[in-house]
């Protein structure tokens, strides 16, 4: 692999035939007993995890996987997984990281669709799979982290203990496909999207090295998990491609306080997380003293719009300052960030080099400075198609360029300011409303510790901002409450802007990486004040 340092790396940088393990493998050279992975369960330097990967590797092709077959990962953030991951890459083949939240039928559309002939799976997930395992077509072997729970299963350690450490990688075209992600399935059936083997050092070296400068000597941690294309790029990818060490952790990261327990145990330097993570983290009484955070140089946060008031209370409780940015599972690469030198907390920032954004309105015409419109993206990283979805792709897939899906605005500075998907706008009276900016205002309440803005219909079935709000210790959900959140917003606002309906929940619901899922708001029944 050719040096680290800042430069715009494009595709015609990389050999013709290339497999990514190369970012894994490169390690070897100089650093192969240096510790590459850290957790719970145990660390592995660079030459175990090599070693593994060849052992899981000589395992896939005895069971018959040739490049291009699909073979898919179900499992917690364990070593397991990472060596699974390399170990299908490396023979050609193409991984399919599966959330770790989804219901067996989702589980069975997702094997279906992707033709995954091997399923390896964490014994705690096991119980997902059986209730749909015997009706797949495709699916030959499940492999078994763990205990497993049939005859027909494999145990992991015995399926692949007596391999050869010894393989040779593939000989890959660096165009072939070797990831897939399956984004959520809240407008229809979940989309395939993959990924080629020169995504990998690209986005590394665009984004993690050149944006934010990372090194050989840091250590990384995400809350997003491996299943995730962020917590791929940036906690698997991005420090191997450097050298760095990566942390996991297999414990539910909507714990806030075991996010708190792996930074004091593991000291990462680096903290990838997304904004609804650093409220939960900011809301554990003490966090700051009880949990030793000294190792953090740098806090980035992605996957959805970060408060202002949110970027004051880290800063105030830990001295450091998040660096928002923003990437897609399309894009695998983050194409938008702040400075990490001098990050703002009002903006999503400016555009990683090698990546080029437009803004446009409905005709696709590029919409003057200030004014909203339908964010547009470009670069070598792209997925090209989301698998078996024709129309989809049409739709989002427009030549050179890509549709995101999200709204945005770049202010005469050339920052670029979020303001909503697509179909989260809201348009009050004939006017544009962006729901972050409703939510953003009711977070500066003091009331207020998380929330949602979605629109809904009145009585005459025009949409009017409803929101959804989680308190904060020391208030309880009241009619007074809510017309006094109402009123926070008039003050702050354009009135038209305020939220009609409040409603009050214990908790709002969220994703596997601590996301709001707005996705299940966007069905909840309109009306008042609702204490739940």
């Amino acid at each position: 692999m050719t040096s680290n340092a800042a430069r715009v790396m494009k595709i015609s940088d990389l050999p013709l035939h290339y497999n990514c393990v190369d970012i894994l493998e490169h390690n070897l050279v100089n650093r192969a007993d240096k510790t590459a992975l850290y957790s719970v369960e145990g660390e592995m330097t660079f030459r175990q995890v090599s070693e593994e990967v060849n052992q899981v590797g000589n395992a896939l092709k005895k069971r018959g996987v040739r490049i291009g077959d699909a073979v898919a990962i179900l499992s917690l953030d364990l070593p397991e997984w990472v060596t699974s991951f390399f170990g299908i890459l490396k023979v050609g083949g193409v991984a399919v990281g599966l959330s770790t939240t989804l219901t067996p039928k989702e589980y069975a559309y997702i094997l279906d669709d992707c033709r995954a002939r091997i399923l390896i799976v964490s014994e705690a997930l096991l119980r997902q799979i059986e209730p749909i395992r015997a009706e797949r077509q495709f699916l030959e072997h499940v492999v078994v982290i763990g205990q497993p729970s049939h005859k027909s299963h494999l145990p992991f350690t015995q399926w692949m203990q007596a391999e050869s450490t010894e393989l040779a990688a593939a000989p890959t075209h660096r165009e072939d496909f070797c990831t897939l992600n399956y984004t959520s399935g809240t407008t229809g059936q979940p989309k395939g999207i993959p990924h080629a083997h020169k995504d990998m050092p690209i986005s590394s070296q665009l984004y993690t090295v050149n944006k934010l400068g990372l090194s050989e000597d840091d250590r990384t941690f995400s809350v997003a998990r491996l299943f995730f294309t962020f917590g791929l790029g940036v906690n698997l990818f991005s420090p191997w491609y450097v050298g760095a060490s990566t942390v996991l952790c297999s414990k539910p990261p909507r714990v806030a306080a075991n996010i708190l327990e792996t930074i004091d145990r593991f000291k990462p330097t680096f903290l990838f997380n997304v904004p609804t993570g650093y409220a939960s983290m900011l809301a554990v009484e003490d966090f700051n003293n009880r949990y030793d955070l000294s190792s953090l140089r740098m806090c980035v946060a992605a996957g959805e719009a970060l408060p202002a008031s949110l970027w004051h209370s880290w800063k105030e409780k830990t001295g450091l300052e998040i660096v928002e940015s923003m990437g897609t599972t399309e894009a695998f690469a983050l194409f938008l960030s702040n400075d990490p030198a001098e990050p703002r907390c009002d903006t999503v920032g400016k555009v990683v080099e090698g990546f080029e954004l437009k803004i446009v309105d409905e005709n696709g015409q590029e919409v003057p400075r200030g004014e909203i419109g339908d964010l547009m993206i470009k670069g070598e990283t792209f997925s090209l198609y989301y698998l078996h979805q024709y129309h989809k792709t049409q739709q989002y897939f427009r030549g050179e360029w890509m549709s995101t899906g999200d709204k945005f605005y770049v202010d005469a500075d050339g920052f670029y300011h979020y303001s909503g998907r697509y179909d989260d706008m809201l348009k009050v009276g004939g006017i544009w409303v962006s729901p972050v900016e409703i939510e953003n205002t009711l977070r500066t309440h003091q009331a207020v510790y998380e929330c949602c803005v979605m629109g809904y219909p009145d009585r005459d079935s025009l949409i009017k901002p409803k929101a959804f709000i989680g308190l904060r210790k020391g208030y309880a959900p009241s009619d007074e409450l809510a017309n006094a959140l109402i009123e926070h917003c008039k003050a702050n606002m354009a009135a038209y802007k305020r939220p009609r309906w409040v409603e009050f929940m214990s908790e709002l619901p969220k994703t596997a990486t601590g996301k709001i899922q707005r996705s299940v708001l966007r069905y909840s029944p309109p009306g008042g004040s609702h204490h739940l």
